[in-house]
């Protein structure tokens, strides 16, 4: 049955829609990084600035290459000690990546997750997903399917089901270039 929402998700995704998964904190919102109108309808849905930029979410470094400057080794080795996990990176974005994945910055925060739901999802998909809290502004993330289903009724598109892993607060997120902690 997992296999099968899984595949649903993905259909969903495939038709420029919006979905709800579990990630290792809170239940996340998603859609095709590469679909600029799904990424407006997030962005709504949010009540979100397209200023502050959005999270991509990967089973692997090779799904986020699309979109990033090229690694130096010395990055190479600080990202992938810390990945598969739960730490976003800022690293510096390919010129035509999108400014609502970006908002207002040169880079674009990315992660390559240990949830194996959010693994399968992205190895379905095949490629990097978008992945923002549940929430709409000032109000705490969605921990739960039913949650979600309370906060935003008919307002997304596919409810994967799931559990949340048992990290207690979303990813830390750092900047790869400065090492500031952005949100921890």
């Amino acid at each position: 049955m997992q296999n099968e929402n899984v595949k649903q998700a993905v259909q969903y995704l495939r038709q420029g829609k919006i979905i709800a998964y579990p990630t290792e904190a809170v239940y996340g919102l998603g859609c095709d990084p590469y679909n600029e109108t799904a990424l407006k309808n997030l962005l709504k849905l949010k009540q979100r600035s397209w200023k502050k930029g959005l999270i991509l979410i990967a089973s692997d470094y090779k799904q986020l290459e699309p979109f990033l400057q090229p690694l130096t080794s010395e990055l190479e080795t600080k990202l992938f000690a810390s990945w598969p996990g739960p730490i976003t990176w800022l690293l510096p974005a390919k010129t035509g990546v999108s400014h609502y994945l970006r908002g207002k910055s040169d880079k674009l925060a990315v992660r390559v997750t240990a949830h194996p739901q959010v693994i399968a999802l992205c190895k379905q998909w095949g490629k990097a997903l978008v992945s923002t809290s549940a929430n709409t502004s000032d109000i705490p993330p969605c921990i739960t399917a039913s949650e979600v289903e309370c906060g935003f009724e008919d307002k997304i598109d596919y409810l994967l089901p799931g559990q949340v892993g048992d990290r207690q607060r979303p990813s830390e997120i750092r900047d790869a270039l400065t090492d500031e902690v952005l949100r921890n």
